[in-house]
């Protein structure tokens, strides 16, 4: 079978081109042989080197650690000063996200989230400008469940660098704690104010013995 293939290519290449088969298979090798030579010495755009994006040129900086912030203050790391890391908090915990700039940065599809503690958001799967918060009380289980697989996502993936400053909420009792020590500076002053004082005393009993 293959013999026979061998002289129908054999005759068809003799009929076709003219020329022997070791003479087409010989031009046909320094023609390749041509070809490689051209490509190497012209060359193709893939052996020289490709200007790279600035991202990938510029490595990022290592995180910066911010420590205790408030929510205010992260709102500045929502990724439009380019030149600021991109910071985003979980459950009160702060992650850089800088190298997901791509998801989380300005145009991302997460890029609502950056500069917020989203965690309502990420526990509800929402959108909604009202679930932008930290606040994750009446969620069910199952939106605790999601977010706690977030929780570990960011874990494993960025690195911590902060937690949010809790404000402190001023209470009935906190404010009242002042008013015992005020009481008290009220009685001590109040006897000097409604009766005589005591050298007064002392004066009005010795003149009734002089008398």
């Amino acid at each position: 079978m293959a013999l026979q293939l061998w002289e129908t290519l054999k005759d068809a290449i003799t009929v076709y081109t003219g020329l022997s088969p070791a003479t087409f298979f010989t031009v046909l090798a320094l023609g390749l042989a041509v070809y490689y030579v051209i490509s190497e010495l012209f060359g193709s755009s893939d052996n020289h080197p490709r200007p790279r994006s600035v991202e990938e040129v510029q490595p990022l900086p290592p995180p910066v650690q911010l420590g205790e912030v408030t929510e205010e203050d992260l709102k500045q790391y929502d990724g439009a000063d380019p030149k600021k890391p991109l910071l985003m908090a979980i459950k009160g915990q702060i992650y850089d996200v800088s190298q997901s700039r791509m998801f989380y940065g300005p145009g991302g599809p997460y890029a609502l989230f950056a500069g917020k503690d989203a965690s309502r958001a990420l526990a509800k799967m929402s959108f909604e400008e009202k679930d932008l918060t930290g606040d994750i009380s009446g969620l069910g289980p199952f939106e605790l469940e999601a977010l706690q697989d977030w929780e570990y996502k960011f874990m494993s993936k960025y690195v911590k660098v902060g937690t949010i400053k809790k404000p402190v909420p001023v209470t009935d009792e906190a404010a009242s704690a002042g008013e015992p020590a005020e009481a008290k500076e009220a009685d001590v002053a109040k006897p000097a104010e409604d009766g005589p004082s005591a050298d007064g005393a002392v004066e009005h009993t010795n003149a009734e013995v002089k008398e």
